[in-house]
């Protein structure tokens, strides 16, 4: 996989979101606000994507990145669930998205069906044929794992300005990744397209876009983040 300044920038910003999210729950000592569902659905995602990490070498930048994605990922689930005192201020009443029932199972089945109407894998061991699978889920399903923390701030409506931060972040950091796959598409000789990528891609950007704007607003403003009440 090249390197380009898009995707380079989207990398940093997804270890940003990361780092902003870290700094919040060790320093405030406080979940409100944030999803756990949507990091246990982030966690999954990178699982099932990087199957390859012990496999197949590509660079230590790349290794680096996945090893950092799993644990600081892994490591935001354990303080949420199980550390002490901010497991006590995650507010598992207001984050009740059903995400094994309404984000990974939906993604499993299009991702199989998906993969065998496609014929992705044919031809080769089913080891690649499962890691291709696995590849294509993580695809849907990190398009859709923001899900449970937008629900959740909704439900909030005044957004703590890290969490805020962190967000726009991860957003920008999906946007950015498209801005890469068109750089690459042109100045990539021999580059394979991933329409799924893309369609799952443009919709994940999608559905940051309402937070964008208003997040933007808040900052021209200058004034505390808040979320319309929806009619």
């Amino acid at each position: 996989m090249s390197m380009n300044v898009f995707r380079l920038c989207g990398d940093m910003s997804h270890v940003f979101s990361i780092v902003v999210l870290l700094l919040r729950l060790r320093v405030a000592k406080n979940a409100s606000g944030i999803s756990l569902r949507t990091h246990e659905l982030f966690l999954l995602v990178f699982l099932t994507r990087y199957t390859d990490l012990f496999t197949t070498y590509y660079s230590l930048y790349n290794s680096c990145m996945k090893i950092a994605y799993i644990l600081s990922t892994a490591s935001i689930v354990y303080m949420i669930r199980l550390s002490d005192p901010i497991c006590t201020t995650y507010d598992k009443a207001q984050d009740t998205f059903r995400h094994w029932a309404f984000a990974v199972g939906p993604c499993a089945v299009l991702a199989t069906l998906t993969h065998f109407i496609s014929g992705e894998g044919s031809g080769y061991s089913l080891f690649v044929n499962i890691q291709e699978l696995l590849w294509t889920f993580s695809i849907y399903l990190e398009s859709i794992a923001i899900l449970p923390q937008l629900i959740l701030l909704q439900r909030y409506r005044e957004v703590e300005n890290l969490t805020g931060n962190y967000i726009f972040f991860m957003g920008s950091y999906r946007a950015l990744y498209i801005l890469n796959w068109i750089y690459r598409t042109y100045y990539e000789p021999g580059y394979r397209h991933h329409y799924v990528a893309y369609f799952c891609g443009v919709l994940q950007t999608l559905l940051y876009a309402d937070f964008f704007y208003y997040y933007m607003q808040s900052k021209r403003r200058g004034g505390r983040f808040s979320l319309p009440t929806k009619s």
